[in-house]
């Protein structure tokens, strides 16, 4: 999503799911400080996690510190930039809609047809995070009803929280930005072992007050409800597609006690760890 010497660094594009109105794809972007961000333009209405990485995003409807759990919204026929002043690369994946399918959705949940993103993004939060989970799970293949199913029910859950996110895109300065975005790609890299403020302070160069308060600014969370959410969408993901005991997963995700992750991940999926693996385990095996 960047340009080096005039021409563009183009992401490479995997498609994962697709149906009529509506496809997913897998976006996986190399560009870094060194590209100069161009403009491109929203064929259709897109809603994109953030699975790895983060980038600056601009379009219409304001712009952000993309992350990962954070939602990249477009309207269709809007013109946006993402620059990577702070980091090199990112994974996206993107769902897009046709303008008239979204209409339909969008009518029923925010109550128009002619709604459209007045925000750039929607923060990460835990409680997104069966959206987010949602959308990663149609890496590992679905059955073409249930995947449809799930990509309406992400667009539904969007709706549902996009004023509460909305207030939380006005973006710090550049260099805020830029210094949070390295306290991101720490957490993303060290999620699996205790953090405190102190160590994320220090990556971004800020005392711990003012780091509190733009990284809330920025990413609608706290740094440790953000971190706990990391580390509960990566443990979904694992339950999901492998046979590793539950325990097994819960540590390595960071978490220091059964206990403490089983009631984290009740909370933000609304089932047991071994429950959800039942449910939703590409490799079933009683947990």
């Amino acid at each position: 999503m960047s340009q080096t010497l005039d021409r563009p660094r183009l992401p490479s594009k995997r498609s994962l799911a697709e149906g009529e109105g509506w496809s997913v794809a897998d976006i996986l972007c190399q560009a870094g400080p060194e590209d100069r961000p161009f403009e491109e333009r929203h064929g259709a209405v897109s809603i994109s996690v953030v699975a790895a990485g983060s980038f600056d995003y601009r379009t219409d409807s304001g712009h952000g510190l993309m992350h990962p759990g954070s939602f990249l919204l477009g309207n269709a026929g809007a013109c946006f930039q993402c620059g990577h002043s702070h980091g090199r690369g990112d994974r996206c994946l993107a769902l897009s809609f046709a303008p008239e399918v979204f209409a339909e959705i969008a009518a029923s949940h925010a109550g128009s047809a002619r709604y459209r993103f007045k925000a750039a993004m929607l923060p990460s939060h835990r409680r997104l995070g069966h959206a987010v989970w949602g959308l990663e799970s149609l890496l590992h293949g679905r059955d073409a009803m249930q995947a449809e199913q799930q990509v309406f029910a992400i667009a539904e859950t969007v709706l549902r929280h996009i004023d509460a996110g909305a207030e939380s895109t006005v973006a710090p300065s550049v260099q805020d930005q830029r210094r949070i975005g390295r306290a991101l790609r720490h957490i993303e890299a060290e999620a699996h072992r205790a953090l405190d403020l102190t160590e994320l302070a220090s990556v971004a160069a800020m005392s711990k007050y003012h780091f509190l308060r733009q990284f809330r600014r920025i990413t609608g969370a706290t740094p440790y409800d953000y971190l706990i959410g990391l580390r509960l969408r990566r443990a979904a993901a694992r339950l999901a597609a492998e046979r590793a005991p539950v325990a097994a997963i819960a540590y390595d995700s960071g978490f220091g006690d059964l206990s403490t992750f089983n009631g984290a991940f009740r909370a933000a999926y609304g089932l047991a760890p071994g429950a959800f693996r039942r449910r939703h385990g590409v490799a079933r095996q009683p947990a």
